[in-house]
């Protein structure tokens, strides 16, 4: 017998995501893929600048920052973060204009990337473990203390 969530539980909005692996894809969805890839990249934004004041919500899904969907470079895999809705009827599309907005709580969070609370809990955890790491610390010391960072210790 299941048990009911927890009252106090945050759950995502809408459908779970669902990942395409690359190996699904055949040759000709592929081809067809680069094939509008090229047509449409034209008129792509190319810097934050040029994008800010762009039509929201934002149409341009092949941006890295887009939250519609993430490509595993390792991979090859597609994974489509919100399948139940249509790129237009997100209400946000891109995670820099998140990101201009500043701080805001793992609820919100949760909500915008369709993930639980925990789970934006885990990924901030293991977010900051990663810039304490110390070539990334030593860097950034430097950096803060206005010394130049030489290139062999990038």
């Amino acid at each position: 017998m299941r048990k009911p969530p927890r009252p106090d539980a945050q759950q995502p909005r809408g459908a779970r995501p669902r990942t395409i692996p690359a190996r699904r894809l055949t040759r000709k969805e592929i081809e067809e893929g680069v094939a509008l890839a090229d047509e449409m990249d034209y008129r792509r934004p190319r810097t934050r600048s040029e994008c800010a004041t762009g039509v929201r919500p934002c149409p341009f899904v092949s941006c890295r920052y887009h939250l519609y969907l993430d490509v595993n470079p390792a991979t090859g895999s597609i994974k489509i973060n919100f399948p139940d809705l249509e790129v237009w009827e997100m209400p946000h599309t891109c995670a820099l204009d998140i990101a201009e907005r500043g701080g805001i709580t793992l609820e919100e969070v949760g909500s915008i990337m369709n993930l639980t609370r925990e789970r934006i809990r885990q990924v901030e955890v293991a977010g900051l473990d990663k810039l304490q790491q110390e070539d990334f610390a030593v860097e950034a010391r430097a950096i803060d203390a206005g010394e130049p960072v030489r290139q062999e210790e990038r």
